[in-house]
This record gives structure tokens, sequence and C-alpha cells, in this order.
């Protein structure tokens, strides 16, 4: 495989631009000049929409843009595409990230794509969700599988550590999920569960489904957000809040604070940043304490040019580093209350009264589903 110098970025059929390696390590970027015309910018801290050549830092995403970073498969997806390329007598340490978004293509997650492409896996056949879990417990515990192709061609370009497919029903695109090693085997319907009481608590929940399986209580899946609604086509540009920010998600290095400013200032919305409000009361009272830059994202509405906060996803009871929120709360990861809570909204201006009653009723809303997993 010749390693790629050059990338041109799409965005549907029309050119974004092009990316070029730079010192042999920098991925440098410039807009097309049809799309300074008309087009909008992609991450607009980072890469305003300007006639210029942007030259990123060699971290937090070794030399990527964090846009473009949030195209590359996460952990699961990583893994997949390292066993793949080893499959294929590749040293992955010898392949740079202009070499895996061509890997990428156009099978990302959001809207950008990436020419030209490198097809790596090959023909496959079909597999039941509980084959697919069987398998992906051979390749976490680094046995060998048959069917690396298929797991790579159904979720290879995934975000997240756990493993995952990118599915089609009933017209519309899915995600579906299965456990990690790490993970508990009832870990779906957990996911299920906080899901629904997520939605119960007013916050904006996609499509969510427990689907069947013999060998646990389920396996958790959900409509794509980045994605059109049934009966429409078209894939939804998003940014992540490690990619806006240029952070690494591996660092706890965010206050929500610092997400409530930046989501005003995105998206120039209160109704906004009340969205985000209730995901960080959630979080608190739920215990999902995996809260960090990579679970909040954006979304560019093309035909209202307007910035919007994502649906709440990847909602478990779970840790971060040191047993504390990745996102601290007011400053405090290790046990924010309802004083923290109230802060951080009356510093970004949300009145307090409806702030306070919001979060004691999704403290309420949370309580009995949440004995079950303490």
């Amino acid at each position: 495989m010749d390693r790629q110098s050059k990338l041109d970025v799409f965005y549907h059929d029309r050119m974004v631009g092009t990316m070029a390696l730079y010192q042999n390590r920098l991925a440098a970027f410039a807009y097309d000049n049809e799309w300074l015309a008309d087009g909008f910018s992609i991450s607009p801290f980072s890469l305003p929409l300007e006639k210029k050549v942007f030259i990123p830092q060699i971290d937090p995403f070794e030399g990527l843009f964090g846009v473009f970073a949030d195209s590359l498969p996460g952990g699961w997806g990583r893994l997949l595409v390292d066993r793949l390329m080893m499959q294929n007598g590749l040293s992955p340490r010898q392949v740079g990230n202009l070499d895996r978004l061509a890997i990428v293509g156009a099978s990302g997650m959001g809207a950008l794509t990436y020419h030209p492409v490198i097809t790596m896996e090959h023909a496959y056949g079909e597999l039941t969700l509980d084959e697919i879990a069987k398998e992906c417990e051979r390749i976490l515990h680094t046995e060998p599988s048959d069917n690396l192709d298929y797991l790579f061609a159904k979720g290879g370009s995934s975000g997240g550590a756990r493993p995952k497919i990118l599915t089609c029903i009933g017209g519309e695109e899915w995600i579906i999920k299965f456990p990690s090693s790490d993970d508990g085997e009832d870990i779906g319907k957990q996911e299920y569960d906080y899901a629904c009481c997520a939605k119960e608590c007013g916050l904006q929940i996609e499509k969510v489904k427990l689907f069947d399986s013999k060998r646990t209580s389920g396996y958790f899946g959900t409509r794509r957000f980045d994605r059109m609604a049934e009966g429409e086509k078209g894939r939804i540009h998003m940014v992540s809040a490690a990619g806006l920010l240029e952070t690494s998600h591996r660092i706890p290095n965010l206050d929500y604070h610092i997400l409530m400013k930046l989501t005003l200032q995105l998206t120039k919305s209160m109704e906004e940043c009340e969205k985000l409000y209730r995901l960080m009361c959630f979080n608190v009272f739920a215990h999902n304490r995996d809260d960090h830059s990579k679970n909040f994202t954006y979304l560019y509405r093309e035909a209202e040019k307007r910035w919007v906060l994502s649906p709440a996803y990847d909602l478990t009871y779970s840790y971060s580093l040191g047993g504390e929120h990745a996102t601290t709360v007011n400053g405090n990861g290790a046990d924010p209350g309802l004083e923290d809570i109230l802060a951080v909204a009356k510093t970004i201006g949300l009145n307090m009264v409806r702030a306070k009653r919001i979060a004691e009723e999704i403290q309420e809303c949370v309580m009995e589903m949440l004995k079950a997993y303490i």
C-alpha cells in the first residue's frame, strides 16, 4: 500500500478542500475555491471559511485537525483496522493518518468523505447478532477470526471503544452495540434502560431498541443521528467537542462551564444550552462519569445554516479516570451535586427557577432506574 500524501475532502458530492502532508507528519488543509464561495466552515474555530493554508499541531491528533480526527474509527474500529492490516501484511505503525482516512473513505461517521479510497476487505457472508458478538469476543481476546472482513466492513469505521456494527433497518441506518471485555453481559439492557429514562427526563434521544439475543438480555441499538430521517437521504455533518476544541478526549481537561460557553458560542441558542444542561444533570444523577469530550457532538443543519447539539448518546452507569467525571461540574469531578449544577446554569444565564426544577425532576426520574445498577 502506497502511503497517501494528499487527500480530497468531500461533503455529499461537493469538494470541500484538500489535505496534504506537510513536513511528513502534519496534514495541512485548504478549502476549495468553489466551497469558499457558498460553503460553510466545517470547524468554525480551527478552520474558518478563509482562503489560506491551515497547518495543524502535531498534538493531540497526530497532525490532523480535530474535525478530520473525528472521522477516524475509535478503539474498536482501530483494533479491527490494525488487525486487517496485519492480515494483509502491513504494519499499523507504518500507516499514517491520511492512509487511515483513505481507508475510511465514505464509510465514516458524519458527512465528510475522503478520496482516493483504499479498499482492504473482501467478500463476506451474513452473521446473526449472537454470532457477531461471539466473533467480537474472539477479536478482543486476540484470537484469530475468519470473519474479520465482515466485522471491518460492518463496523470498522465506527467510533467508541465498544464493538458495534452499522446496519440498515427498515430503510434507516442504525448502530448495534456488543459487550466489550470490560462490560457485563447485560450492558445492552442497561444502555437501553438509560436511554429510555433519559427520554423521560426530557433529553433528546434518537430511536432506540433492544435487539433479541440467546446469549444476553439483548443488544442495544440506536438510529444514527448523523443520517437523515426515514424517507430522506443524506449525511449530516458533525463535530465532537474534542474536535472543535482540538483536545484529546483521553485527557480530562474540560468542565461543563467550558462546554456551555462552547455551545452558546457555536449555536447562538439558549435552547441548546438547556439541552446540554439536561444532559449534565442526567450524567450527574445517573452516575454516567464517562462524559468525555467525544461524548458531546454538534450537528450542522445546512438548510437552516446553524449548529445544534446532537441527541444524547453513550449513556450508562459508568466511571472515568479515578472514578470522577471526565468533565467536571463547576470544578467538581468527585461528587458534584445540586449546588454545582446550579452554578453552571447561573454562569451561562439560564433561568434559575426553571434550572432548579429541571434538576430536581431529573434526579427524581433517575432514582428508581438507578437502583438496579448500584
